[in-house]
């Protein structure tokens, strides 16, 4: 490729330090587990391993197959990929061993036995023969260790719990005591059903989320992810706010061909830290808008984080809806980080820094223009009706026919074959955990554990709404430091989402309300994985930086109460069932108006440089506009009217601690 082709991404890149690549590998790592550096013979095993695991998830989506097929060679493939290309631990990344091939070809017989004569086999669940209590004991091993290998520790060891507490249920104090089931009945319902191990989520993974990842995988192939970067930064122009709109930008587009918040946030951070310091932001204040501008491309349609499409299949509705529930508060949440932006600008005394463009936006255009195509190929499919699956299907056939328009795009057999492989690869921690977590939820159905812990937080909270809320977003917080979005997503579909049922949240609400805060997870401390893979970057304290980070995503974690506490709320934010065109307009008029106070008592400022006072009332303000009723228009109102007062009246305008840059 000639030097004045070369990405905006690929230069950024290379200006990461050695100790910067280092540092982010090893968040990389923590998030999505050390892959093996292997090369010759089992190099070449993994790639057609992988790239058959994609061709069959692409055959099941034209051709349709059994679900017990469909989801046991899913997770045949994600168990021996999983032994092959995650190493036992890390002095063995050189290398393919002994221990490694006869786990793959234990995971191998556990699955075809299983489908050997899978109607006799699923009506011995109750009463499993020897051989399988055997297999079924060895596979549950398998999928700990697979998930072990691939997202780490924790998920593991929280399963175990689970398994326990089925198992002595009869000993427990009330009201955890349940009857209780032997090793045969455990085993048969993880291994011999389709509600255990190879239930929803396993569902999920193996006939939606591995779609989406060999989309992303096409899509960074041909080059579209670095297009989208380089329109992106093109695109904003030379004002003060330039750098942090490219961010906001860059994001969203870039969500599409990653689905991680943590590499969203590094492939962004590595192009845009340079352009947020040149401006005048410090360190962690830059880090934090990354993270934040990562973590929100998770949120926004069409295509979100893997939890989303797990909402659908949990509440039997279409993905279309599922995108209709999220599509206003993501566009609140980037409004707000819009704003932000602009305040920062203003508040920082930030410059306008101009960056060497390789084209300018027309010359972007008229020659990539067909990168977007994919993505509106998505859109339209799954407007008129197709399933989630056949829509993804056709955006790649997009992807791949419109890539022959240029020679540097264009798909060659190499590429056809990487992207495939990497396809697999990249969906086979989510699917193990997808697999874990398959135990949890199968636990929780076989010991009615779900509907005893509704009950305890109810209990706790009085029936009270809010603090019912309040409680399950404090449970998510602390689920989520120790397991990543998807699982903390199913284990609170299952053990949470009840409770807010019970307390009168329709169910769409209670699921939008764990999903975003499962999403949260990805910036809360202490394994707060986003923010300190921007903290690598930007070489800012990670600490700091996810306090940074949780400013700039405020309006995330005040959204799901709206839409889950206040009636009016979920009305507007997630449909507009029953409610009249005017009345509906008013309200969300009124919540973009609070979010832009939010943001601005997030900030520190609005006309001016705000105080604490002025930045309190703001806040208030912002609270009372969101929440949907005419009391707090009232309120809304008068702190706004009294803000505007305050700084009209304050002469003068506080200098930033940035004004010097």
């Amino acid at each position: 490729m000639e030097d004045r082709e070369k990405s905006i991404l690929d230069e950024a890149h290379e200006q990461l330090t050695e100790e910067q690549k280092k540092k982010l590998e090893e968040i990389i790592e923590e998030e999505e587990g050390v892959t093996r550096k292997v090369t010759g013979f089992w190099n070449i095993i993994i790639t057609v391993l992988a790239a058959a695991m994609s061709l069959f998830a692409i055959y099941a989506t034209i051709f349709p197959v059994t679900t017990q097929i469909l989801r046991g060679v899913h997770v045949a493939f994600m168990l021996v990929l999983s032994f092959l290309y995650y190493p036992m631990a890390k002095k063995f990344k050189a290398k393919v061993n002994l221990i490694d091939i006869f786990l793959a070809l234990v995971g191998i017989a556990c699955i075809a036995y299983m489908l050997i004569d899978f109607e006799d086999f699923i009506y011995r669940a109750v009463t499993p023969e020897m051989w399988d209590k055997i297999l079924g004991i060895a596979f549950i091993i398998l999928i700990l260790e697979a998930t072990r290998r691939s997202a780490g520790l924790i998920m593991p060891l929280s399963c175990i719990p689970f398994l326990i507490y089925a198992y002595i249920g009869p000993i427990l104090p009330a009201p955890w005591t349940h009857r209780g089931y032997d090793i045969e009945r455990i085993v048969g319902h993880m291994y011999m059903t389709l509600e255990g191990i190879f239930g929803v989520p396993i569902d999920v993974s193996s006939s939606i989320i591995i779609m989406f990842t060999i989309f992303g995988a096409f899509l960074t192939i041909s080059g579209a992810g670095k297009f989208y970067v380089d329109f992106a930064f093109t695109a904003m122009g030379r004002k003060p706010s330039a750098a942090g709109r490219s961010v906001v930008a860059t994001s969203y587009l870039l969500a599409m061909a990653s689905g991680s918040g943590v590499a969203n946030t590094v492939a962004i951070g590595s192009v845009a830290y340079p352009m947020l310091s040149k401006a005048g932001y410090n360190r962690d204040d830059a880090g934090g808008f990354l993270a934040a501008g990562g973590m929100g491309a998770l949120t926004t349609p069409p295509v979100m984080g893997a939890a989303a499409f797990l909402i659908a299949e949990f509440l039997r509705i279409s993905y279309v809806d599922v995108i209709k529930l999220a599509l206003i508060p993501a566009a609140l949440y980037y409004w707000g980080l819009l704003l932000m932006v602009e305040f920062d600008a203003k508040k920082f005394g930030l410059k306008a820094v101009a960056f060497e463009k390789k084209y300018t936006l027309k010359e972007l255009a008229k020659m990539y223009w067909f990168h977007f195509l994919p993505l509106v190929a998505i859109v339209v499919f799954l407007v008129r009706g197709y399933t989630p699956a056949v829509s993804v299907l056709a955006a790649i056939i997009t992807c791949v026919l419109f890539s022959f328009l240029r020679k540097d795009t264009r798909f060659t057999i190499p590429k056809l074959i990487e992207a495939l492989k990497q396809g697999s690869v990249t969906v086979l921690n989510v699917a193990a955990i997808c697999a874990s977590a398959g135990i949890i939820v199968g636990v929780v159905s076989l010991t009615g554990l779900g509907l005893k812990l509704s009950s305890i937080i109810i209990q706790y909270a009085g029936g009270n709404i809010l603090l019912t809320a309040l409680f399950t977003g404090i449970l998510l917080w602390i689920i989520g430091l120790a397991v990543p979005i998807t699982a903390t997503y199913i284990i609170a579909a299952v053990i949470a989402a009840p409770a807010l049922v019970k307390v009168g949240v329709p169910e769409y609400a209670a699921h939008m309300f764990i999903f975003y805060y499962a999403l949260l997870s990805e910036v809360s401390p202490p394994t707060a994985l986003s923010p300190f893979a921007a903290a690598a970057i930007t070489g800012g304290d990670p600490f700091k930086t996810t306090m940074m980070t949780w400013k700039y995503a405020m309006p995330a974690f005040l959204m799901p109460f709206i839409f889950t506490v206040i009636p009016d709320g979920r009305a507007i934010l997630l449909h507009w069932e029953g409610v009249g065109i005017t009345h509906g307009m008013w309200i969300l008029f009124t919540s973009f108006v609070g979010i832009g106070m939010l943001a601005s008592g997030a900030s520190g400022w609005f006309l001016k440089k705000s105080n604490i006072m002025e930045r309190v009332i703001m806040i208030i303000g912002s609270i009372g506009f969101v929440i949907p009723l005419r009391i707090g228009d009232i309120l809304g109102i008068i702190c706004l009217v009294v803000v505007i007062i305050m700084q009209k009246m304050r002469k003068g305008e506080i200098t930033s601690r940035y004004s010097t840059v």
